[in-house]
This record gives structure tokens, sequence and C-alpha cells, in this order.
């Protein structure tokens, strides 16, 4: 059974996902909405960044292979 994502799938799926999650931390206030639950702006820009350092890493590993094999 083949996997249906490719690399380059999973690449854009995470940098989507880290602009979704930095553009939702810059957005949010201390609390969402009208119930008492505190959302964790670092938690969640930590987590961004996270995901923003795993695409950086898939773009490295496209671009050394593309160097290294011509």
């Amino acid at each position: 059974m083949i996997f249906p994502l490719g690399f380059w799938d999973i690449s854009l799926l995470l940098a989507i996902t880290a602009i979704v999650l930095l553009v939702t931390t810059e957005m949010l206030s201390q609390y969402y909405g009208k119930v008492n639950i505190l959302i964790s702006r670092k938690r969640l820009k930590n987590a961004a960044l996270a995901i923003s350092v795993l695409f950086l890493v898939i773009v490295i590993v496209r671009i050394v292979g593309v160097v290294v094999n011509p």
C-alpha cells in the first residue's frame, strides 16, 4: 500500500498549519468568547514555531536533494 501523501504535500500542509497558528496567536484575545477557558498564547506560538522549523527542515532536505542529485 502506497502512502497517499508525498513529501511536497506534507511540507505544504506544515506551512499552512504554521501560518494559521501564528495568525491565530496574534488575533486571539486571552479569553475565547464568553467562556472562561484561558488560551495559552505562549503554547500556541511555540507550537507554531515548532511546525515552522519542521517545514524549514523539509525544505532544506528538498534543496539538498536537488543539489546532490542534479
